[in-house]
């Protein structure tokens, strides 16, 4: 199975696509009201806790994970270097100043983007683009034209990956990659973006051909239901977002974004 597939064996995959996304953007419109070690830490932990029982492979979790660690880190560092100055001076070295204020914002920053991004991995992993666009239609609402153009554009994705690598054999082969690496990305990029154009415009001409910008009601080959487990994982995190928020508070951390 490819990094880049929703794994259909991980016991989140059978949670209906809309409750898996609510909850996730439950905990992350919490998390970015206030920039805080606490809340973001409470979260994280909750997050880890609950990750095993995903069902998800370790490496898969790591595969998609490892990039936003480093940026997390490399995020906190900045932060650390450059951050906001206040309490104790560790090192004023030119633009350079670590002070209190800055290990403390660096290390909320780096805990907020691991707790925002976790989740969010989960969802990805365990979620099949067409059950997530059937539940946006069927149960939100949203315009079926929008959400299957939105479909059939993200479903394109992997082939323009296949595209990409295939023009890059064909170059090479005939000996116009060896040389000037700026010349070749650009010229392997306006490639891909003509070959983009070309299947986007049949895959539109062929879509408008089998009727999917008809007027009128529209029906659907698979049913979207909420469950009593969808409404329950819901609740899970708005749990979780709650005690993140009562720690805070506690703390005496919880600071809104627009007040720093």
């Amino acid at each position: 199975m490819s990094v880049l597939a929703a794994d259909p064996t991980a016991r989140v995959s059978s949670f209906n696509p809309v409750a898996k996304l609510g909850a996730t953007l439950v905990m992350t419109v919490t998390l970015l009201l206030s920039i805080d070690p606490v809340s973001a830490g409470v979260t994280l932990v909750c997050v880890l806790v609950l990750l095993p029982l995903s069902g998800l492979p370790v490496r898969m979790l790591w595969l998609r994970s490892w990039p936003l660690l480093v940026a997390a880190v490399l995020g906190g560092v900045a932060t650390v270097l450059y951050g906001r100055p206040s309490g104790q001076t560790y090192l004023h070295w030119g633009l350079v100043q670590v002070t209190d204020g800055s290990i403390s914002l660096a290390l909320a920053i780096v805990l907020r983007v691991l707790a925002i991004s976790l989740p969010a991995v989960v969802l990805l992993s365990t979620t099949d683009p067409t059950d997530l666009a059937d539940g946006l239609s069927q149960l939100l609402r949203l315009p079926a034209r929008f959400v299957l153009g939105a479909l059939a554009g993200l479903r394109l994705v992997g082939l323009l990956v296949e595209d990409w690598r295939e023009l890059s054999l064909a170059r090479r082969a005939r000996g116009v990659a060896d040389t000037g690496r700026f010349r070749r990305f650009a010229g392997q990029s306006f490639a891909l973006f003509v070959l983009a154009i070309r299947r986007g415009t049949k895959l539109a001409t062929a879509m408008e051909a089998r009727g999917f910008g008809a007027p009128g009601p529209r029906t659907w080959a698979r049913p979207s239901r909420l469950r009593p487990r969808d409404v329950v994982l819901v609740l899970i995190s708005v749990a979780v977002a709650a005690a993140s928020v009562v720690a805070a508070l506690a703390a005496g951390t919880w600071t809104f974004v627009w007040a720093l």
